[in-house]
């Protein structure tokens, strides 16, 4: 066995540990994946998505290759490893992938546009002795055009760093807004009764490890 120091560089994702704490990020797979997909020069955006925009499978317009397309969106999902804030986004076109148009494709290269201004951007793990727990919820109702389900989407901090985030399409139909925003915080509140379990679980466990080396 090599110890070859502090990581540094793993599948993609950039870690940068100093005295702040650990700094995560994917700016070098980033401009990787705008210089594979001629994006490199393009004007950046402030958002992922414009406002409002309503899309769906049965978008007029010419057709673009599915294999292209399908090689965007996994390239974009791979970047929400780090980039939660395009996470929904990145949902929404992923419906598209099966006959995408140019204005699906129009729509994923916005979210490029996006990442272009943002490449520098990740997620930093501060050191702290007091962490709390806190998480965030909400949906939209009826988002998707074809089938009329909601999305979901939560996002949980420890301290002042998001770890875990979802983006899901609800499996029923809702009938209200009322009633999309009950399923997406009843999913919120299940994992966090799991997430609190857990850390629960783990200070015991390390408080007894700490007892056990005394």
């Amino acid at each position: 066995m090599t110890d070859f120091g502090l990581m540094s560089f793993f599948l993609g994702i950039e870690v940068k540990q100093n005295k702040e704490g650990i700094f995560i990020t994917q700016e070098t797979y980033a401009k990787e994946v705008l210089k594979k997909f001629n994006m490199e020069n393009c004007n950046p955006v402030s958002t992922p998505m414009e406002c409002g925009i309503k899309q769906s499978k049965k978008e007029e317009g010419k057709t673009v290759d599915p294999t292209m397309f399908k090689s965007l969106i996994g390239s974009l999902r791979y970047l929400t490893s780090t980039r939660p804030d395009t996470l929904y986004e990145v949902g929404i076109v992923s419906r598209y992938m099966e006959n995408p148009t140019e204005t699906h494709l129009k729509a994923a290269k916005r979210i490029l546009r996006y990442i272009k201004g943002t490449q520098n951007h990740g997620l930093l793990y501060s050191h702290s002795n007091e962490f709390q727990l806190s998480g965030y919820s909400d949906s939209d109702w009826a988002g998707d055009q074809d089938d009329r389900k909601s999305t979901s989407g939560f996002l949980f901090y420890m301290g002042d760093t998001a770890f875990s985030w979802s983006s899901q399409k609800q499996p029923i139909v809702a009938l209200s807004t009322c009633e999309a925003e009950y399923v997406a915080t009843s999913s919120c509140v299940c994992l966090a009764i799991w997430l609190r379990k857990s850390t629960e679980r783990d200070w015991i466990f390390s408080r007894r490890s700490y007892k056990n080396l005394c």
